[in-house]
C-alpha cells in the first residue's frame, strides 16, 4: 500500500481519491527522473488538467509531493481537461505521466462518484464510502494507475523573476514592473489603466 502522509489531506482540506492520485503521480515523476523534491525553483510541471473537480484536486497532490507550487511559479495548468502532467527538469530530462483510462473506468464505479455527481461535497460523503475509493488508489500499483513516457526533447524556458516595482500613479499601490501599464504618460496598475481583461 502506498504510504500517503496524513498532512496532505489537511493541506487539501478534504479526503478524496484525486489528491492522492496527484501525490502518487508527483512521487513517481521524481522517482522516474531520479531527482529530489524541489526546494527552490528547480523544476516545472505542466499539468494538463482543467478547471473543476476532480482535476484540481490532483494539482494539490502534485504540489505536495514535488514541491512545484503555484507560490514558487513552478506549476501551470494547461486547461486540456486531461488527467496527465509533465515534469521538466533542467538536467534529468522530462517525464509525462497520465492516468490510464482503465483505472479511471474502475474508479468511476465507486459509490463516492455517485455522491459527487449529485453535488454532495467530499467531506459530506460518509467516511466508509470515501475510504473505500481512497484505499483503491493507495493499494493499486503504479503500473495499474499510470502510463509513463520519458520526453528527452521536451524544452522549457523559465520566466525570470524580478523584484523591481513602482507605485501606480493613480492608486499609489506598488506594482511589479512587468504589470505596469503606461497611459497618458502615467505608470498605472492594470485596474487603474482601465484594462478589463
Amino acid at each position: 500500500m502506498f504510504a500517503l502522509p496524513d498532512w496532505t489531506f489537511e493541506f487539501h482540506g478534504h479526503r478524496c481519491p484525486f489528491m492522492p492520485i496527484g501525490y502518487r503521480m508527483g512521487t513517481l515523476m521524481l522517482k522516474t527522473l531520479a531527482v529530489p523534491k524541489a526546494q527552490d525553483h528547480d523544476y516545472f510541471i505542466f499539468a494538463e488538467l482543467g478547471i473543476g473537480h476532480p482535476q484540481t484536486c490532483m494539482m494539490d497532490g502534485l504540489q505536495a509531493s514535488t514541491g512545484c507550487t503555484y507560490g514558487k511559479l513552478m506549476i501551470d495548468r494547461q486547461n486540456y481537461g486531461k488527467l496527465a502532467a509533465t515534469l521538466w527538469t533542467p538536467k534529468n530530462g522530462s517525464v509525462r505521466i497520465a492516468i490510464k483510462p482503465d483505472f479511471t473506468d474502475v474508479l468511476g464505479k465507486f459509490e463516492f462518484f455517485d455522491f459527487r455527481k449529485r453535488g454532495v461535497e467530499p467531506s459530506q460523503i460518509p467516511e466508509p464510502v470515501r475510504l473505500e475509493v481512497i484505499q483503491k488508489v493507495l493499494n493499486a500499483t503504479d503500473d495499474e494507475i499510470f502510463a509513463v513516457k520519458l520526453l528527452p526533447d521536451f524544452q522549457h524556458k523559465k520566466i525570470p523573476g524580478s523584484f523591481n516595482k513602482a507605485k501606480c500613479d493613480a492608486c499609489g499601490e506598488y506594482v511589479f514592473e512587468r504589470y505596469l501599464c503606461k497611459k497618458d504618460g502615467k505608470h498605472l496598475c492594470i485596474p487603474c489603466s482601465g484594462y478589463q481583461g
